[in-house]
């Protein structure tokens, strides 16, 4: 799945329309490092400019600050920018929960989604190792199965706890996130 920040409905673009709209760049400055900011208020500008140049002009100009603003939000989390993605795509039920959290100032529906995802795969690996645990010790082909099959638990647990605690920036790649 594409990031959320690269598609023309995410939060990026939709801070770059406003911004382009009202004609307030601060709207837009949030969205990047601040290494950036005059990379984007010379985009922005150039963008304002072509603007009044007509119709077809306005809409290539505006795709063009899109896509900017959209490489300089990805650059600040370290992921790798690969275009802009299209607007209605599907990013499964915890983006839409967690931006109605935010909205609505409740994040009780998007924790219980979560808490319960969790326990359901960790529930899902345990029986799996459980269920391998008691072979023979001769079948070694069994031995391997169980071997596999507990360490997916096991690391699963581990790499999951380990994001939990020590990344859980927004960003795509595991990196370090946004250095704001």
């Amino acid at each position: 799945m594409p990031p959320h920040c690269d598609t023309m409905d995410g939060p990026v673009v939709k801070a770059a329309k406003m911004a382009l709209e009202t004609g307030n760049i601060n709207l837009i400055l949030p969205w990047a490092p601040k290494e950036a900011e005059d990379d984007i208020k010379n985009a922005f500008e150039k963008t304002l400019n072509v603007r009044k140049l007509g119709k077809e002009a306005a809409e290539l100009a505006d795709y063009w600050f899109f896509e900017t603003v959209v490489r300089l939000h990805r650059a600040g989390e370290r992921a790798p920018y690969t275009g802009l993605k299209p607007a209605g795509l599907d990013w499964g039920p915890v983006v839409p929960k967690a931006e109605k959290a935010i909205e609505e100032g409740d994040a009780k529906e998007v924790i219980d989604l979560l808490l319960h995802t969790v326990e359901e795969e960790l529930q899902k690996r345990f029986r799996n190792a459980i269920a391998k645990k008691n072979y023979d010790d001769n079948d070694v082909d069994a031995a391997r199965e169980y071997i596999q099959a507990m360490l997916g638990f096991v690391l699963y647990s581990h790499h999951l706890y380990a994001y939990v605690k020590d990344v859980g920036e927004h960003d795509a790649e595991g990196a370090q996130g946004h250095k704001d």
